[in-house]
This record gives C-alpha cells, sequence and structure tokens, in this order.
C-alpha cells in the first residue's frame, strides 16, 4: 500500500492558520488533500495535525486525520509518527499541506522510482528557468549523478559554472530547483528521524543534508511542472486569482 501523509501545523510564524487559510472557498488543506486523493498511485491519504481545529475541520469534509505530538521539530517527524500506526504501508508519500495546487502526476513521478528495489528515498526536482530563482536562497537547488541520484542540495545555486559570466548561467539550463514533495520506504523512516542533525544541515537548515551525511541515497526524478507552495499571505491572493483563471 502507498500512504499519502499530509503534515498541517496551525502555528506557521509567517502564516499562521495557513492550513484553513480559505481558497475561493475551500480551505487550502482540503485542497491540498483532494488533490493527492485524485491520484491513482495513493491508497490513502491522512493529514498529520497537533492542532484541534484542523483536525475537526478535515473531518467535516470527510477527510482522514491522525493528531499527532506538538514537538516535532519536523514535518518528516510528524510523518513518520502517523505512518508507525500503518504497518501494512510499504511506500510513504510527504506531501506539503500548503501546496493546493499539487499535480497527481508530481505524485506519480516521486512514486515511480520505487520499481527499484535499491530505492529508498525519492524526491523530484525541476529545470530552473528563471534567474531570480536561481540566485534566491529560498529556491533549494540539487545537482544529481548520471543515475539520479542527488550528490548535494544547496540554497546557493549550484553547480557553479566557472568559465560562464553569473548572468549567463540561467542560459546554460544546468540547474535544478528542489520540489519539497518526498517519498520513503516505510522502514526507512524510523532510521530518519533517529538521524542526529548534522552540520550541513544545520549549515543550510535542509533536513535532506542529514540524510546524504549519514550515507542514505536519494534518487531525484525530473518533472516540467511547477511548485506552487503558499508561504505568505500575498502567496495566497496570488493563488486565489490563479483559481478564478482556472
Amino acid at each position: 500500500m502507498t500512504l499519502a501523509i499530509i503534515p498541517a501545523r496551525y502555528n506557521s510564524t509567517r502564516f499562521p492558520g495557513k492550513p484553513l487559510a480559505d481558497m475561493a472557498g475551500k480551505t487550502m488543506i482540503q485542497r491540498v488533500y483532494e488533490r493527492v486523493s485524485s491520484t491513482e498511485d495513493i491508497h490513502r491519504v491522512v493529514v498529520a495535525t497537533d492542532d484541534q481545529r484542523i483536525f475537526d475541520h478535515v473531518l467535516s469534509f470527510g477527510g482522514e486525520v491522525m493528531m499527532t505530538r506538538n514537538d516535532h521539530p519536523s514535518g518528516t517527524d510528524r510523518v513518520a509518527e502517523v505512518a508507525a500506526h500503518f504497518p501494512e504501508a510499504t511506500i510513504i508519500v510527504n506531501v506539503q499541506g500548503d501546496e493546493p495546487f499539487i499535480n497527481p502526476l508530481q505524485i506519480a513521478a516521486v512514486v515511480a522510482p520505487f520499481a527499484d528495489p535499491e530505492v529508498a528515498i525519492a524526491t523530484l526536482a525541476r529545470p530552473i528557468t528563471q534567474e531570480r530563482e536561481l540566485l534566491s536562497p529560498n529556491v533549494v537547488k540539487v545537482v544529481r549523478s548520471s543515475s539520479g541520484r542527488a550528490l548535494y542540495f544547496s540554497r546557493h545555486a549550484i553547480p557553479f559554472l566557472r568559465d560562464v559570466p553569473v548572468g549567463k548561467w540561467i542560459d546554460q539550463k544546468k540547474h535544478l530547483q528542489h520540489l519539497g514533495l518526498y517519498a520513503y520506504r516505510s522502514e526507512i523512516l524510523p532510521e530518519l528521524t533517529s538521524l542526529p542533525k548534522g552540520e550541513l544541515e544545520g549549515d543550510e537548515s535542509l533536513e535532506q543534508l542529514r540524510w546524504l551525511a549519514a550515507g542514505y541515497s536519494i534518487q531525484v526524478g525530473l518533472t516540467d511542472l511547477p511548485a506552487i507552495g503558499i508561504d505568505t499571505p500575498e502567496d495566497l491572493k496570488r493563488a486565489v486569482t490563479m483559481l478564478s483563471k482556472e
């Protein structure tokens, strides 16, 4: 069974109450839930939250939800707590609760690598096409091996193109944006959450660097579809405008 878990916190620093924000008649968390539920590769969807308001709301629209501890340091830890209740699940997909436009094709793409029994963790990346994305520390970059395994993730633009002026880097089409969609074999999750925080992770504030530093391989699939996350109320306004045009 492939289980999708959507971690949803109420107390976001930049946007408190974000999962319950209205988006043209439906809350953000309901839109994420419905998108994920429409994916053929997913057999069950559960919201993981530490907030009673989110818990009650998910039940109100017919979704499945579980209450978790409120002291988890990351979404991965919250996902692992819920996954432990589903021993029949072999693949766990971690879907961000602020991705109301996530495409079922993206979810299918992050699950596909598990046809290879050697793959334990998978994620997605897309080509960077705008210079502001390339130079922004808020857009995480990844470089892959020839087999698609992650070599490194960074908030800096990587690879560094030594013989090309920075202003021309975008024209080379060599940079990939990491999308925050993960899938894991179920037995790997407890191992990942038991790892101590690493130095590289602390430097870049990227949890996946803890896994790489500990020797885990991460398969990085490619997609042309964008990720449209909602981090601020301004992002929400733009998203609602997008919905009105659909």
